[in-house]
């Protein structure tokens, strides 16, 4: 607790770590479990590793959340980089702050490339289990087509109350165009967060329905569509953020290099890369755009761990760093898959 603000009310601030490794091909995020006095959610959604901040014992925020993760999940983080700060009031269940809180909650997003030994209860969770219209590696997640695109358009078409003009319902239908590429608009990996709020206030995902949120739609029957595995407070909003963030950043700085062993072959590099942004890219364009650009460098070595022919082995070169501004990796999607 930091202090009160003019009308009495505490502020908490909340540490909350999106960690992120990719394993088989697939990106993982880590979630705990939580008991049951800090939920007010029936079953077992997933949370994110969080705490709050204490200024007696924690020097910096990061030093905080760093303690937090070791505690929860005997993991030692790597790289961290702080997200966003999300300080609205209700936007999660407002039964979850005590009477005179508030929580403000700061995000942040951690890569690892440890994704085996004691999590202390901690699990790796496929992070398109929670976001599955993200996934676009096998063509266009159906569930976009068949479930959400007619419920979006059931949602910007209805007139909830007599403010909602033509103009309003012109600005819903646009939104639901951009964020989910229909209509013929091309679909934008990083508009992440922006898809999973638009679901949010459209009243679509559980944690709507969960917060109280007037035009949520009620669900439960055996066969409501469930739109992704549903979190707990605001940490899919947070999740959203991280994949948002880390897609964007994948084109200007080298952060992919943080998920790889010291060495790997172009074919693991591309499947890591691929993993993050839902995309397929092309083979060739990629090999080109990450040896030209001076990323890697080879180690002379070669394996057959890829289970096919010996595969050149390659290292991070660091020294790009010093040499260009933002040496990543600028890909341009397969387009047989992101357009289908």
């Amino acid at each position: 607790m930091l202090g009160a603000g003019l009308a009495g009310k505490a502020v908490i601030i909340g540490l909350n770590a999106a960690i992120v490794t990719v394993t088989e091909e697939e990106p993982k995020i880590l979630v705990v479990p939580q008991a049951a006095e800090r939920s007010n959610t029936a079953g077992s959604w997933d949370a994110l590793p969080f705490g709050p901040f204490d200024p007696l014992k924690h020097r910096t925020l990061e030093i905080g959340l760093r303690d937090w993760v070791q505690e929860q999940t005997h993991l030692a983080l790597g790289y961290v980089e702080q997200l966003y700060t999300f300080g609205d009031r209700g936007r999660h269940a407002l039964e979850v702050e005590a009477p005179g809180e508030h929580v403000v909650s700061v995000g942040y997003l951690a890569l690892t490339r440890t994704h085996d030994g004691d999590l202390s209860g901690a699990a790796w969770r496929d992070w398109y289990e929670h976001c599955p219209w993200e996934d676009w590696r096998q063509g266009k997640p159906a569930i976009i087509d068949q479930v959400i695109a007619p419920l979006l358009r059931e949602w910007a078409s209805h007139q909830a109350d007599a403010s909602d003009d033509e103009l309003t319902r012109g600005k819903r239908r646009d939104r639901m165009r951009l964020c989910f590429g229909l209509d013929g608009v091309p679909w934008d990996d990083e508009k992440v967060l922006e898809r999973y709020e638009l679901l949010y206030e459209a009243g679509l995902v559980r944690e709507a329905a969960r917060d109280g949120r007037p035009n949520a739609i009620a669900r439960g029957g055996p066969n409501d569509p469930v739109l992704g595995r549903p979190m707990q407070f605001d940490h899919r909003r947070i999740l959203a953020t991280a994949m948002s963030r880390l897609r964007a950043k994948l084109k200007y700085r080298p952060v992919a290099f943080e998920l790889m062993p010291p060495t790997f072959t172009l074919f693991e590099l591309q499947k890591t890369v691929e993993a993050l942004l839902g995309l397929h890219v092309h083979k060739q364009n990629f090999r080109r755009l990450v040896e030209n650009a001076g990323l890697v460098e080879r180690t002379g070595r070669m394996t057959t761990r890829t289970g096919g022919r010996p595969a050149e082995q390659f290292r991070f070169r660091r020294e790009v760093l010093n040499e260009r501004p933002a040496p990543g990796l600028r890909l341009a999607p397969s387009k047989s898959r992101a357009n289908s």
